[in-house]
């Protein structure tokens, strides 16, 4: 059994192909939408992937070395995101499905995250640490639904961080090699001086706009190097701490960091030594597969499809705001 998926929630276009057998990932094929200047335009980032996809859709199959009519289901992630981006995949998967009489099959993009640290992982009930430029959120299985143990209660850590390099002037491009600017920036901090930014955490939650504000005020007044060492290390200090909480609270003896926010080393090694502390196994997905793309939507779509979770293209709308919390999780023991 064979599924392809499509990935347009926010920057990327994606399509991968996922099979219930080893290899279980086909293709992961996928293009980012780079603004020349300044965040993503919603409408912008739809235009890219409207142009992009179809080449993408031929890579994939070239890739997996398959036809369409290899293809047993098309699965599609309908939310959460961009509107204008959200709509270009749902609007190519009920193409592929009403033309070709392919099954469609809705998934969720936050949940596809999860499924992909489970499957590289080969965890089975992991406290999850999803991080990216929309997401901020510490994520648990419990009774049939993932459910949201901790989040950020204004803006998500990834658009800090990128806010705080554009507004700086340290990006675009906001990831060099790998690293992210703000990193890189921060070990040009020569004294590791830790100024004086709120952190903040109320219970299970984090907010970091205030954080971003008082940084951005530090800017021309102090050394930029220590404002992005103190801005890296309160922040992720800021997640790991309410994961602590989380995995305190759970119970859980795994850990997966995941999103595309899990390529930072500095993150992953707190994250890292916070697991060991508690006893519990730790699992940073790789980054192919720790920010948005195809692949994990394919996977999930298929762990969906296995237990007869289709939608008529007609009724495949899309949701903005569609949280883990509202999809019960029927194909996991």
């Amino acid at each position: 059994m064979r599924v392809l998926g499509i990935e347009s929630t926010a920057h990327t276009i994606g399509v991968g192909i996922a099979q219930n057998r080893e290899p279980h990932i086909l293709a992961n094929e996928k293009d980012k939408y780079e603004p020349e200047k300044g965040g993503i335009h919603p409408r912008d980032a739809s235009r890219h992937h409207a142009e992009k996809i179809g080449s993408i859709i031929s890579r994939a199959l070239k890739k997996a070395n398959l036809k369409i009519d290899d293809i047993d289901a098309v699965a599609v992630a309908l939310g959460p995101g961009m509107g204008p981006c959200l709509r270009v995949g749902a609007t190519a998967a009920r193409a592929i499905s009403s033309y070709f009489g392919k099954p469609l099959i809705p998934v969720n993009h936050a949940i596809a995250h999860i499924e992909i640290g489970n499957l590289l992982s080969g965890f089975s009930d992991p406290l999850v640490v999803y991080i990216s430029g929309g997401n901020t959120s510490i994520i648990a299985y419990k009774q049939k639904r993932y459910r949201v143990f901790g989040e950020t209660q204004d803006i998500a850590l990834g658009n800090l961080i990128d806010t705080f390099a554009r507004e700086a002037g340290l990006a675009p491009p906001y990831v060099v090699n790998g690293r992210h600017v703000v990193e890189l920036c921060a070990e040009r901090s020569k004294e590791k001086k830790l100024l004086d930014l709120p952190y903040i955490v109320k219970g299970q939650d984090v907010s970091y706009g205030g954080l971003l504000t008082s940084s951005l005020k530090m800017i021309g007044k102090e050394d930029l190097g220590d404002v992005c060492y103190s801005l890296v290390e309160i922040s992720y200090s800021m997640i790991t701490e309410v994961a602590e909480r989380g995995l305190a609270h759970t119970r859980k003896k795994e850990v997966i960091l995941t999103g595309g926010v899990s390529a930072s080393k500095v993150l992953t090694e707190k994250l890292e030594k916070m697991s060991a502390l508690h006893g519990a196994k730790f699992f940073s997905v790789p980054p192919a597969f720790a920010g948005d793309n195809g692949a994990m939507i394919a996977w999930t779509g298929l762990l969906e499809y296995v237990h007869g979770i289709i939608i008529d293209p007609s009724m495949a709308y899309i949701s903005q705001r569609w949280r883990v919390e509202e999809v019960e999780v029927v194909w996991k023991e």
